[in-house]
C-alpha cells in the first residue's frame, strides 16, 4: 500500500472518528515550497460534509495522523492546507524496495489488448516531418501503453491506392525513362515522389493552358488532360487491368523499400501491416449490407451515403457514383479487418493529423451505426501539425522536410557541439558517430514528444539541440554524468541500508522517483508521451540540484555516501527506462 493509500484510509478514520462523517474521497497535493511538508491534505473539498472551520478541522486530522501514522513525524495548517512532513525512514524503506528493481514503474500486462495505428503513409511521396511526429507519437503511445500494463499491437494502414498513386504512376509512364532506384542511385520512395511533384507542375501547367484557351478555372481544374488520365488509370486499376495493376506493383514495392530503412533509421516498428488496395473491398462489402440495412441510403447519381445530421454531423460519402471507393469505404474495411484478424483486441488508437478530426468523429459513428460493439473503444490521437521557421509544408509542390535528410542533419548538428565540448576524444569514428546518432535523434524525438500532442509545434532543429534547458541532449548529459559518477565509485556500494540521515535534496528525488510509475499510467489514460519527457526533465532537475547541494563521491561518511551513489545510480536507471519509452537511447558518455 503506497504512502498515499495509508493516508486516504487514516484521515477516513479520523473523520469518523472526530466528526462521525464517512468521506468518501481525499485530496491530495505535493506541499508547496515555500511551506514545510511534503504532502498536503485539502481540507476545502470536505466542507459539504464536514461542518466547522477548515483550520480546526485542519489541526484535528493532522493530530490524529501523527498519533496513529508512523510516516507522519508532524504537521503544520496554512488555511484550508494540511501540510504533512513525512519522516525520512519511509522514503529510506520506499528506496530500498526499488533500488535492486529493474523497470519498477512498469505494470504486469494484464489489461486489456490495444492496436495502435501509426505512420500510415501514402506510397507517393517519401516520409516527412509530419509523418515524424506521427511515427514518434504512435510508437511512444504504445510503449507507454505497454509500460502500463496493456499488450499493444503496433500497426499502419499503407495508403496504396487512389488517384494521388495514380498521379505519380503516370508522370513516372510520361518522363521518367524507364529510370529505378538503383539506376538513379535515389531511395525508391523520393524517386516516386518526384514523379508525383511531376505531375502537378503538368497539372497546372495544362490548366494554365485552358484558362489561356478561354476555360473557366474550376472546369479547367477538373478537364485537365493529364487529371483525366490519372482517373481513367484508378478506374483500370480497379478493375484489374493487368499493366497497370503491375506498374502499381513495381513503383510501390520500391516505396517500401524506402519507407522500411526510414522507420529503422527512426528507430519505430510495427506488428501488423494492412494495406489499403486489400482492405477497400471489404469495406465495400459492408457498405453494400449497410445500405440494405438502411444505415447509408443511394443518391440519384448512384453515390452511397450516411446520414449523420441527427448526430449534429451531416452527409458523409461512402462509395462515388462510379463505384470507386473514398478513404471512409477503407477505413470501415480495415477496422472490421483488425478485429477479424486480433478478436482480443479491446480498443484501437489511430494516430492522425487533427485536420482529421471530423473523418474519424464519422468513422467511428459508422461502425457504431453498423453494429459494432466494439466501436465505443476506438479513439482518434489528434496531433497538432509541425511547422518549420519558413512556413509550411507542401508535398505537391515539393516544399517538404524530408525525414532522411532531418534525421542526417540532427546526427551532424550533434556531432558538431559534441566535437565542440571536447569529451569524447579517446572514441574511435565509428563510436564517435553512433554517439552523434544517439544525441540527434534523441534531441529531435524529445523536441517533438515533450509537447501536448494537441498542440501545433513550430519545429527548430537548432533549438532542439541545445544541451541546456528542456532538450534531449540535456537530459542524455545528466545521465551520461551519473554514468560517470558510477564509473568512478571503485567500493561496494550495493549493501542496504537500514538508516542513514536523510538531505532535503535527497528527499526531493526520491519523491520523484515514487511518482513514476503514477505518471506512466497517466500518460497511458491520456495517450500523453509529453507527460513522460516532461516528467523526465523534473526529475533531471532535481538530481541536477542535488548533484551541486552535496558531495557523492567526496562525502567521507560510509553510509551517505554508499546511499548517494546508490540513489544516483537509480535516477539514472529512471531516465533510461522514462526515455526508452520515448524511443530515446542514452549514450554512456557525451
Amino acid at each position: 500500500m503506497s504512502l498515499q493509500q495509508t493516508l486516504t484510509k487514516k484521515v477516513q478514520e479520523a473523520v469518523q472518528s472526530i466528526y462521525n462523517v464517512e468521506l468518501p474521497s481525499v485530496d491530495f497535493t505535493p506541499t508547496r515550497k515555500e511551506f514545510e511538508g511534503d504532502i498536503t491534505v485539502m481540507v476545502f473539498p470536505m466542507l459539504r460534509l464536514v461542518k466547522g472551520n477548515p483550520v480546526a478541522i485542519g489541526e484535528a486530522i493532522g493530530g490524529f495522523l501523527t498519533a496513529n501514522v508512523e510516516e507522519i513525524k508532524a504537521f503544520n495548517v496554512v488555511k484550508g492546507f494540511l501540510n504533512l512532513s513525512v519522516a525520512d525512514s519511509y522514503y529510506l524503506q520506499f528506496f530500498n524496495i526499488i533500488k535492486d528493481e529493474t523497470q519498477y514503474g512498469f505494470a504486469k500486462t494484464s489489461n486489456d489488448p490495444i492496436m495502435v495505428e501509426y505512420s500510415s503513409p501514402n506510397t507517393n511521396k517519401p516520409l516527412h516531418l509530419g509523418h515524424i511526429r506521427n511515427n514518434l507519437l504512435g510508437y511512444s503511445v504504445a510503449e507507454i501503453l505497454k509500460a502500463a500494463g496493456h499488450k499493444v499491437y503496433k500497426t499502419q494502414i499503407i495508403n496504396d491506392r487512389g488517384i494521388h498513386i495514380c498521379k505519380s504512376m503516370l508522370a513516372w509512364q510520361r518522363y521518367g525513362n524507364g529510370e529505378t532506384p538503383e539506376s538513379t542511385g535515389l531511395k525508391g520512395d523520393k524517386l516516386v515522389g518526384n514523379y508525383y511533384v511531376a505531375f502537378d507542375k503538368a497539372y497546372k501547367a495544362e490548366i494554365e493552358a485552358l484558362v489561356v484557351g478561354g476555360k473557366d478555372k474550376k472546369e479547367a481544374e477538373k478537364e485537365a488532360p493529364i487529371l483525366l488520365e490519372a482517373q481513367e488509370m484508378l478506374r483500370k486499376w480497379e478493375a484489374g487491368d493487368k499493366e497497370v495493376v503491375a506498374l502499381w506493383q513495381r513503383m510501390n514495392g520500391w516505396v517500401y523499400d524506402g519507407f522500411e530503412e526510414t522507420y529503422k533509421a527512426l528507430g519505430v516498428d510495427f506488428d501488423t501491416y494492412y494495406y489499403e488496395s486489400d482492405t477497400y473491398l471489404l469495406g465495400k462489402e459492408f457498405v453494400a449490407e449497410g445500405l440494405e440495412k438502411g444505415v447509408f441510403f443511394k443518391k440519384e447519381d448512384g453515390s452511397v451515403w450516411c446520414d449523420l445530421t441527427d448526430e449534429g454531423l451531416d452527409e458523409k460519402i461512402v462509395l462515388r457514383s462510379d463505384g470507386t471507393a473514398v478513404y471512409m469505404t477503407q477505413d470501415i474495411g480495415t477496422a472490421i479487418q483488425r478485429v477479424k484478424d486480433h478478436p482480443d483486441i479491446s480498443g484501437m488508437v489511430y494516430t492522425v493529423g487533427n485536420e482529421q478530426d471530423y473523418h474519424f468523429k464519422v468513422l467511428f459513428l459508422i461502425l457504431k451505426k453498423l453494429g459494432f460493439e466494439w466501436a465505443e473503444n476506438l479513439y482518434h490521437l489528434s496531433y497538432g501539425m509541425v511547422d518549420l521557421p519558413s512556413g509550411k509544408m507542401k508535398s505537391r509542390e515539393g516544399t517538404v522536410v524530408d525525414a532522411d535528410d532531418l534525421i542526417e542533419e540532427m546526427k551532424q548538428t550533434a556531432g558538431q557541439i559534441s566535437q565542440e565540448l571536447g569529451k569524447l576524444e579517446d572514441y574511435n569514428e565509428d563510436e564517435k558517430q553512433e554517439v552523434y546518432r544517439k544525441i540527434g535523434l534523441g534531441a529531435l524525438k524529445y523536441y517533438i514528444l515533450k509537447v501536448d500532442p494537441k498542440k501545433r509545434i513550430l519545429f527548430n532543429p537548432e533549438e532542439s539541440v541545445d544541451f541546456q534547458g528542456n532538450t534531449g541532449p540535456f537530459i542524455q548529459y545528466t545521465y551520461a554524468r551519473i554514468q560517470a559518477i558510477i564509473r568512478k565509485a571503485t567500493f561496494d556500494y550495493s549493501k542496504t541500508l537500514k538508516s542513514v540521515e536523510i538531505h532535503p535534496k535527497e528527499k526531493e528525488l526520491i519523491k520523484q522517483l515514487e511518482s513514476f510509475a503514477e505518471v506512466i499510467q497517466l500518460a497511458a489514460a491520456n495517450h500523453s508521451p509529453a507527460l513522460i519527457a516532461n516528467y523526465t526533465f523534473d526529475l533531471v532537475k532535481a538530481f541536477n540540484s542535488f548533484y551541486q547541494s552535496v558531495s557523492i563521491l567526496g562525502e567521507p561518511e560510509e553510509s551517505k555516501k554508499t546511499f548517494r551513489v546508490q540513489l544516483a545510480k537509480k535516477v539514472g536507471e529512471v531516465i533510461e527506462d522514462a526515455f526508452s519509452l520515448l524511443g530515446i537511447e542514452v549514450p554512456e558518455r557525451m
